[in-house]
């Protein structure tokens, strides 16, 4: 599949957003993170605007952008609707935590349900933006028990990278902050190496033969090409990179987004409180950087089955 970098900038930035709008209204419930107005403007602040940039991105890859809103009425059947649904909605939880948190410094009492609810609609958000892909039969890559995991689990490491930072600005940054995000970070890792080892190692099983039906009657050959030349559907559906670049790819994400942050995270039980910010943003970046290639190869190495009618032997 053709990469489009406006989804891969709206994957990467909201799953960040909602990762760390998890681990603000978590923390600020659960485990007593500073109350001030302060701390809660730049936290939430910040995944707001991730989460705002990265949804009005995504529109740059549709055809008719001011047609969109149409989109929120097929959610009985549509991941894509369910994910605008969900999405407008971590709103109101989320503005009223931010209104509490910041006017008046409350993080207790009813509050705690806002922030509970922002944590439920954030997640199930990004479960249905993968749910887009995984629920495609006609894209072997993405159609995986494992696409929800990736999703899930990197929006969390993410996020939590970016809550060490914004507590590391406030001279708090307490050893379950440093913990918690570095698990985080380790499960992301092993779930998604068992991904790209489950879409290497499973066969093309899907065929020609299988698509037309004819595999009793022989080996199914096209007489001519379909096209003369390449339309809309080869160029977004025939998009390939080259194995050896993958791998080099592969590993160079890998080290981005989990070797430096990990290090990083480690290094912030030693050094001074004056310095903490400059590694937990270095984590930050790398691991944004990370992502961004992470997501660029999801897309890279998908294979639609389309392609099977120009001439692929398999998918």
């Amino acid at each position: 599949m053709h990469p489009a970098y406006s989804v891969i900038f709206f994957t990467t930035a909201s799953g960040a957003g909602y990762g760390l709008l998890t681990w603000m209204a978590l923390a600020s419930t659960l485990l007593g993170t500073p109350s001030n107005w302060a701390f809660g403007l730049v936290g939430l602040g910040l995944a707001l605007l991730l989460i705002t940039g990265g949804l009005l991105s995504s529109t740059a890859h549709l055809g008719r952008p001011e047609r969109a809103w149409r989109a929120f009425s097929q959610w009985r059947s549509s991941w894509l609707s369910r994910e605008g649904v969900l999405a407008v909605a971590t709103y109101v939880p989320t503005g009223v935590l931010g209104i509490t948190w910041v006017f008046y410094e409350q993080t207790e009492g009813a509050v705690v349900f806002a922030s509970i609810l922002a944590t439920l609609l954030a997640l199930t958000t990004v479960y249905s933006t993968a749910m887009i892909y995984a629920s495609l039969p006609t894209i072997r890559a993405w159609h995986q028990p494992l696409t929800v995991p990736v999703y899930l689990t990197l929006a969390v490491a993410s996020g939590g990278l970016i809550f060490v930072f914004v507590l590391s600005l406030f001279r708090t940054l307490p050893t379950w902050a440093i913990v918690l995000p570095l698990l985080t970070l380790v499960a992301a890792f092993f779930v998604k190496r068992s991904y790209w080892r489950a879409i290497d190692d499973e066969p093309q099983s899907i065929t020609a033969e299988d698509a037309t039906g004819l595999g009793h009657l022989g080996r199914v050959r096209q007489l001519e090409p379909p096209h003369t030349q390449a339309n809309y559907v080869m160029r977004e559906m025939g998009f390939s990179v080259a194995r050896k670049h993958t791998e080099k790819l592969r590993r160079l994400s890998l080290y981005l987004m989990f070797s430096l942050p990990i290090v990083c995270l480690l290094l912030l039980t030693f050094v001074s409180p004056i310095t903490t910010p400059f590694f937990a943003l270095v984590a930050v970046v790398s691991m944004g950087v990370g992502v961004v290639m992470e997501r660029w190869l999801f897309f890279a190495e998908a294979k639609h089955v389309v392609m099977l009618y120009y001439g692929q032997e398999a998918a």
